[in-house]
């Protein structure tokens, strides 16, 4: 299974539009070779070079996908999933922040799972996790970096 977007390449910058210095939208994400026997999809993107109590800043938590996604179209949302609390405190997005001058990575984990997830919008990241324990049946990374320029 992949998962890459039009809008970066691995390890490459990703763009001011889809940061707190551009628009602050999702970028264009495209799924490849989700498992047949695959229920549901999940989306974790977390910087990990920010320390936080749940192991790195959560910038997007979706679950509950249906694996018959093949992408998620930039500024949107896949039509029946559940999104969770980023630690900005919103349900939503939240674009790339880094400090200034200071380059971070950007994980965007896919993860192919067994069944759907029971957790109600504005979960957070732990619970995703936990919940994700015993259903994952494959998963992709796709890596971006950025650093902030004012």
């Amino acid at each position: 299974m992949e998962i890459v977007s039009p809008a970066f390449d691995e390890r490459q910058y990703i763009p001011d539009k889809y940061t707190c210095e551009g628009e602050d939208i999702n970028p264009p994400l495209f799924f490849i070779g989700v498992p047949k026997e695959a229920e549901s999809l999940a989306l974790i993107v977390d910087d990990p070079d920010s320390v936080t109590s749940q192991g790195g800043w959560t910038h997007w938590l979706i679950w509950n996908i249906k694996p018959s996604v093949e992408k998620i179209e930039e500024n949107s949302l896949p039509n029946g999933a559940v999104q969770g609390k980023t630690d900005f405190g919103f349900n939503h997005w939240g674009g790339p922040c880094p400090p200034k001058g200071i380059t971070h990575h950007y994980r965007f984990m896919l993860f192919a799972l067994k069944d759907l997830i029971h957790l109600p919008e504005g979960a957070d990241k732990m619970s995703l996790t936990e919940a994700l324990n015993d259903l994952v049946l494959d998963q992709a990374e796709l890596v971006g970096l950025y650093a902030r320029k004012s």
